[in-house]
């Protein structure tokens, strides 16, 4: 696994500059980024400091600054130490310009705006935070969105991420002992999806879980014939209740969303 150091430098949060390298990252086989994030930098002082640290632990720069000074600084400096340095919006920025007409306003974080789509997302994820693992069912039909699967088929992550996209989520763990309350049949507002996974690829996953917490290894929880059942009977009431499914088996915790958004925007369209 080759290693190198990755500094993200952002006159923000930094968040924007985390998914491009993110997406970019994944372009490359048998890397292992070392990440070292230098947000909020916002005057020359600043970025001496971080650009010392920098120069301890060399690799590249990838930056979003506006502030035209500190580009030109960290830009001139980087170049004389021999550190390769990226804007990652220009590109964009510049092609938006063309397009557009006009000149791109240098706002620090003007993307992160507190405006109504943020306290949007702030409520959506306080919303799901409290209706995690079957709690609060009498507030589920104020949700978007509910996911509805067996243990471990990545029914939380999946909900934080939508959560974080501005939707409110609820899951519930489905076992086939304790049957879900009536009130998730009788759901109006809320789109809900069932998670389903391959029987082998839960096993391994519910087995990794119990050595992390040091549980016995040998449980019902892991048994090929109960996890079986389990996933039959989770199988059984969605199609009885017309719930669309996915397998999340081969999907990413963003490529699973990605598949619950569409299924929310093709619900939309059928209404509209």
């Amino acid at each position: 696994m080759n290693s190198f150091h990755l500094h993200l430098l952002s006159d923000s949060t930094g968040e924007t500059l985390e998914v491009v390298a993110k997406a970019c990252l994944a372009q490359f086989d048998g890397i292992e980024p070392v990440k070292h994030f230098w947000p909020m930098i916002r005057s020359e002082g600043h970025l001496d400091r971080v650009l010392d640290d920098i120069e301890r632990r060399p690799g590249l720069v990838l930056f979003t600054l506006v502030n035209s000074n500190i580009r030109r600084e960290l830009e001139q400096k980087c170049r004389r130490r021999g550190i390769h340095a990226v804007s990652a919006l220009d590109p964009v920025i510049d092609a938006l310009s063309a397009v557009l007409g006009q000149e791109a306003k240098a706002r620090p974080g003007r993307q992160h705006a507190l405006d109504a789509a943020y306290f949007a997302r702030v409520d959506a994820i306080q919303f799901t935070i409290a209706h995690d693992d079957g709690i609060g069912a009498e507030n589920w039909e104020e949700a978007d969105i509910v996911l509805a699967g067996v243990s471990r088929t990545s029914k939380t992550p999946t909900s934080i991420y939508l959560a974080n996209r501005g939707f409110k989520v609820a899951n519930i763990p489905l076992i086939p002992e304790s049957p879900p309350p009536e009130s998730l049949f009788a759901l109006r507002h809320p789109l809900v999806v069932g998670l389903t996974t391959g029987s082998d690829r839960l096993i391994q996953i519910r087995r990794n879980r119990l050595l992390a917490l040091n549980q016995a290894a040998e449980t019902d929880y892991v048994d090929q014939d109960a996890v079986n059942a389990e996933l039959a009977f989770a199988r059984r009431l969605f199609a009885d209740n017309g719930w669309p499914v996915i397998d999340v088996t081969r999907r990413s915790i963003e490529e699973t969303a990605f598949a619950i958004v569409k299924l929310c925007n093709e619900r939309i369209d059928g209404l509209t």
